[in-house]
Order: C-alpha cells, then sequence, then structure tokens
C-alpha cells in the first residue's frame, strides 16, 4: 500500500511539474508556432473543388433505366453508407467505387435471365457528393466519407464504425487546411465524451488520424497528457510536413 500511495505522489509531482513548465518546440523543430484550442474554420476557398474522380460514391443518387421495361425504368435510388443501392426484383447491389456503366453492367448480370431476357441498362448520377473527410489509423473502417458542410468529430469517427481495438482515444490528431495555412489539432475524445471540452467541429477536406504515432509524434514536446485532457492543441505546421 505504501508503495502505491508512494508511485501516486511521484506521478502528481511529474503531472504537476509538466503542466507549468514552458511548451518546447514541435518535435524538436524550431519555428513552429503553437496555439492552445483548436483551429479554426477553414474558409469558403479551402473547401473549393469538385471531385474529378466519376466514380460512384456513398451518399450519390442514381438514375435507373432498363430499356423496354417500364416498371424498372426511370429509378431513382440512393447509395446507403455501406455503398450499396436497392433495386427492385434482384435486391441489394454494391455500386460505390464503380463507374456508371460498371453499375450499368452489374445490373444487367443480376436481370439476366430469370428476370430479363435481354437487359440493357443505363446508370446517370443525378447528384453526388462532393464534400468528404479522411479518417484512417486505429478505426473499424478507414476511408473517405461523405460530409455535409459541418459535421463533428465524434459523429465523423462513428462514421468508420468507431475506434478499433487497439485504439488510443486520447491521441486523435486532426489535419485541416485554413487560408492556405496546413494546421493540426491534437484532441482527446476521453475528455470530449466526459464534457471536458465540446466536439469540435469536422469539416471537408479534414484529415482524420486515430491512433497514429507518427501523427502524435508532432505533439510530444509540446506539453504533457494531463494539459491535453483539459484542452485541444493546435500546432502550425511546416509547408515541408
Amino acid at each position: 500500500m505504501k508503495s502505491i500511495a508512494a508511485m501516486g505522489i511521484a506521478l502528481c509531482s511529474l503531472l504537476a511539474s509538466s503542466c507549468s513548465s514552458t511548451p518546447a518546440p514541435v518535435g524538436g523543430a524550431p519555428g513552429l508556432e503553437v496555439i492552445e484550442g483548436e483551429m479554426p474554420a477553414p474558409t469558403d476557398a479551402d473547401m473549393e473543388g469538385v471531385p474529378t474522380d466519376t466514380r460512384v460514391r456513398i451518399g450519390d443518387r442514381l438514375k435507373v433505366d432498363v430499356f423496354g421495361v417500364p416498371d424498372l425504368s426511370n429509378r431513382e435510388v440512393a447509395v446507403d453508407e455501406n455503398g450499396r443501392i436497392s433495386f427492385p426484383l434482384i435486391g441489394t447491389v454494391e455500386v460505390a467505387g464503380l463507374q456508371p456503366e460498371e453499375v450499368s453492367e452489374r445490373i444487367e448480370q443480376r436481370l439476366r435471365g430469370d428476370f430479363v431476357r435481354d437487359p440493357q441498362v443505363s446508370t446517370l448520377v443525378t447528384q453526388t457528393t462532393e464534400r468528404e473527410v479522411t479518417v484512417y489509423g486505429s478505426v473499424q473502417m478507414p476511408g473517405v466519407y461523405p460530409v455535409a458542410r459541418k459535421s463533428s468529430l465524434m459523429t465523423t469517427i462513428a462514421k468508420a464504425r468507431g475506434l478499433g481495438q487497439f485504439a488510443n482515444s486520447r491521441d486523435v490528431v486532426v489535419f485541416r487546411t485554413v487560408s492556405g495555412q496546413r494546421m493540426a489539432t491534437l484532441y482527446n475524445l476521453e475528455a470530449i465524451s466526459r464534457g471536458m471540452y465540446d466536439d469540435p467541429a469536422i469539416y471537408p477536406n479534414d484529415v482524420i488520424v486515430v491512433g497514429e504515432s507518427n501523427s502524435r509524434r508532432l505533439f510530444d514536446n509540446i506539453v504533457s497528457a494531463a494539459t491535453l485532457v483539459a484542452t485541444p492543441l493546435t500546432i502550425l505546421l511546416q509547408n515541408t510536413l
């Protein structure tokens, strides 16, 4: 019991001293500006840019026509969060990541024979998801996810099916460009869930990294983990990073 109490006292002393010390440069590199608190919102210019990739995305809406079959024509379908559409007679079809003509071929294959003798299908993307956020690292399903003009960190991680088995919820880094300046902020999901600070806003083009040691390393020399419980921390990255 005495040894446990001594360890507790030593830990408290260590945290107190680290909280009162002056933050060191990020990763030992001089000249990087540190901002206490979360990063600002991006400007409209930062969020500009329509994807040139024509592949079907989660959240897209498609118009599917089967030539000569009125009941299967002019069908408006939405790509769900699993990348699938639902179509009469054949049920669900996985379409995310396919070109529209590939979607047509897949529907034709499913319809041919049992339902339509020689189906001719056309697929048109009528509404596309132009705004996305990237989530990777220690999450269940890393990937690129559609996002509205504004979401939240916890909601966006939930889209990736939540944290992975060995994720560190205290080490979540968000990268963002604001007025042309690349920034990164370290968040603690445990602190957010306990109401120690608000669930931060997430915007299109943000990149979220969960439990990634290389990203967390940016902050290692700035401040102790005890301080990170109470507030997020933002750094302005050099152009070379």
